[in-house]
């Protein structure tokens, strides 16, 4: 069969949510792009994210709330096109005022998504373990986390709502919103930029649905196992840039071999084989659907 997903969007959201439902660690990386996704499904993995970082930098562009609704959902549809895996978007803060925040929901419907993370910072937003963060009114996303459940077409659907209050308001507040959050319509919490593993605990012990737990490099949040996190009664680990800092990394060294050196030979070791590559693409299957094609034959009279 040819490259794109056998599942509808439809089926993607109940298995997310059916998974969610098991008492297993669900672990989620972030995909850099469509290619990365397929790859996600073919080593294993259950789910996969889309971060809004990562589609900012792969743009040229910092996540400081530059990227649009819709070129989110676009980059979304092209990943849910190759992939069986539920995916999960990060929506930002919206996008906008209540009212966009519901458009976000239906675009990201119809991008074949699973679900997608709303957050309590102002519009525009910074990256989630920088300094310097505010966040709005616990009423204003309220009716942030309302507008969008109010427009959700799918039921299943998963609408999280993200709270980066810990590093403004402290942990006690940042659980206070969390609350409020899935009493407005939040099936699940982000708790963002937690400091050590007593508060993903605490965090655990006081809201009662899914949670997810941000593994991000380089971030504020110590980077928990995932047998720690599931031992706290985690439900997701994420590792949003992961993929994209391996890969930049790996160009930027293979850029400079290749100029120190006039040559790539040495790289050779490190890259991903073309029969690797044809494979992940299925350039058999494509291959022997254009052949069916040719090869058939109609009958008379038609």
């Amino acid at each position: 069969m040819l490259l794109h997903t056998r599942t509808t969007p439809a089926e993607r959201r109940r298995a997310l949510r059916a998974r969610l439902a098991e008492p297993r660690l669900l672990v989620m990386p972030g995909a850099l792009n469509p290619l990365s996704a397929r790859l996600i499904q073919d080593t294993g993995y259950e789910a996969a994210y889309l971060s809004g970082a990562v589609l900012a930098a792969d743009l040229g562009l910092p996540d400081i709330g530059l990227t649009t609704s819709a070129e989110i959902a676009a980059r979304a549809q092209q990943t849910t096109r190759v992939t069986d895996l539920p995916v999960l978007v990060d929506a930002d803060t919206g996008f906008g005022e209540p009212m966009n925040a519901a458009r976000t929901v239906q675009l990201m419907e119809d991008a074949g998504l699973a679900g997608l993370h709303l957050e309590d910072q102002v519009n525009p937003k910074r990256c989630g373990h920088l300094d310097g963060k505010s966040v709005v009114p616990r009423a204003e996303m309220i009716r942030r986390l309302r507008a969008a459940a109010d427009a959700r077409r799918d039921p299943d659907f998963l609408l999280m709502a993200r709270t980066d209050a810990r590093a403004v308001e402290g942990l006690d507040a940042a659980i206070d919103r969390a609350k409020a959050y899935v009493d407005a319509g939040a099936d699940a919490i982000f708790p963002e930029a937690l400091a050590d593993e007593a508060e993903f605990a605490a965090f655990r012990a006081a809201v009662p649905v899914p949670l997810l737990a941000n593994m991000t490099e380089f971030g504020k949040s110590p980077l928990l196992t995932t047998t720690v996190l599931q031992n706290l009664g985690y439900d997701i680990a994420l590792y949003p840039v992961t993929l994209l800092r391996l890969a930049m990394r790996a160009a930027e060294d293979g850029l400079r071999t290749l100029a120190a050196d006039g040559t790539q030979e040495s790289l050779l070791p490190l890259m991903q084989t073309r029969s690797r590559l044809y494979r992940l693409l299925g350039y058999q299957e494509y291959t022997d659907f254009d052949s069916a094609v040719h090869d058939t034959t109609l009958p008379p009279g038609t």
